[in-house]
């Protein structure tokens, strides 16, 4: 795998991260604050499915290149403009662009690495993402209280357009193949996945207004780290072993850990119900994709990356806005617990899913793709790496 071909998901990851919950700050009122956010997901969501048509006509480099522009240029505009029009105009441009830089970025790094590591590989690209995630947000926040909210946007704009010196020494493999033959091929993954989103869009959302602010600080620190490190190790395990086998411990723990954060008069219970939900939503995000690469052609994986990152976005849509409408009637502990039974379909998908056997795909490097399907031979000078590194 080349190395240079995380620094897409390290510059996204960072150009979505770090402004949001600076941009807010700017907004002439709450409800503009809402509709910028709204605009860059709603923005994100069309444009993934988009993607793979664009790969197709563009090539995987060029279609990196123009979302990590689109990310980081509009970021300026914050600079001067504080009207909600602009505001909610420059973050959509910002949305596509982040869009098409994770999922062609994905799916490009999922062609770099031999299919007897690919769950490595995909953990990697979460690893980073998850890492510069963590550091990101709060930093941003805390840059813009002390310093004010310029030289954030600065420093946002600036982080996407500098990982554009790395596309270079990356291939421009060809051709992409639609996205909705993906959901053909393995339209149960996407739909286990999405169901266990939607409680990551609750938890987000909601578990700041139903405990205490000092609780939920350490919470919603400890559950991304959870499913950070718990992404990690399923690919690692997945390798060796079989991703599918990884399928219903992965649902059973977000829905274990969805259902204990009812119990939110007590920290033991939410930190708890918070760590098993972050290691079970760890594990789906790594297990669901790899297996999704594993059962379709190396042509289609702009089109697996856009549908899971679009189950992704919908799911955790999805999860949000139908807490909204049952806190109000049922209070947060019975919300909790009526997600967690909602997510309980995905434990059939689930078991169907683990029960298929193990796909034997041959190594790209022992078994070459046919000419028209393999990667053109990088620049003069490339840096490579064949295999990921064993760090275990």
């Amino acid at each position: 795998m080349r190395i240079a071909a995380l620094a897409p998901t390290a510059g996204s990851a960072l150009g979505f991260y770090l402004p949001l919950a600076v941009i807010p700050l700017v907004a002439p009122s709450a409800s503009a604050a809402g509709l910028t956010t709204g605009a860059f997901l709603i923005a994100t969501v069309l444009c993934e499915l988009l993607t793979p048509r664009i790969v197709a006509r563009l090539g995987y480099r060029r279609t990196v290149a123009l979302g990590l522009f689109l990310l980081g240029a509009p970021t300026l505009v914050f600079l001067r403009a504080t009207s909600a029009p602009a505001l909610i105009a420059a973050n959509a441009v910002r949305g596509m662009g982040f869009a098409t830089a994770v999922v062609a970025g994905g799916a490009l790094i999922a062609l770099l690495v031999p299919a007897s590591r690919r769950g490595a590989g995909v953990a990697l690209t979460g690893l980073v993402s998850g890492v510069c995630s963590l550091a990101a947000l709060p930093a941003g926040l805390w840059a813009a209280l002390r310093y004010g909210p310029d030289p954030v946007f600065v420093v946002t704009a600036l982080a996407p357009l500098l990982t554009l010196a790395a596309l270079p020494f990356l291939p421009d493999p060809r051709p992409a193949e639609p996205a909705g033959r993906i959901v053909a091929i393995s339209r149960r993954l996407p739909v286990v996945f999405a169901a266990c989103t939607s409680a990551a869009g609750v938890i987000v959302t909601f578990l700041p207004l139903a405990i205490p602010a000092s609780t939920a600080s350490i919470v919603l620190l400890v559950q991304p780290a959870v499913s950070t490190l718990a992404r990690w190790a399923a690919g690692r395990i997945g390798d060796r072993r079989g991703h599918s086998r990884l399928l219903l411990p992965g649902v059973l723990l977000a829905i274990g850990g969805t259902a204990a954060l009812a119990g939110t008069g007590s920290f033991g219970s939410v930190l708890l119900g918070a760590s098993a939900f972050g290691a079970g939503f760890g594990i789906l995000q790594n297990v669901t994709l790899a297996l999704m690469y594993e059962r379709a052609p190396r042509s289609a994986y702009s089109g697996v990356s856009a549908v899971w990152n679009a189950a992704y976005d919908l799911g955790m849509a999805a999860g949000a806005i139908g807490f909204g409408v049952l806190v109000p009637a049922l209070g947060f502990s019975a919300a909790f617990l009526l997600t967690a039974a909602t997510m309980l379909p995905a434990l059939v998908s689930a078991r169907r899913e683990s029960a298929r056997p193990r796909l034997g795909v041959p190594d790209p490097a022992a078994h070459p793709a046919p000419r028209s399907d393999r990667e053109p031979i990088g620049p003069p000078g490339a840096v490579t790496m064949r295999a990921l590194p064993d760090m275990g």
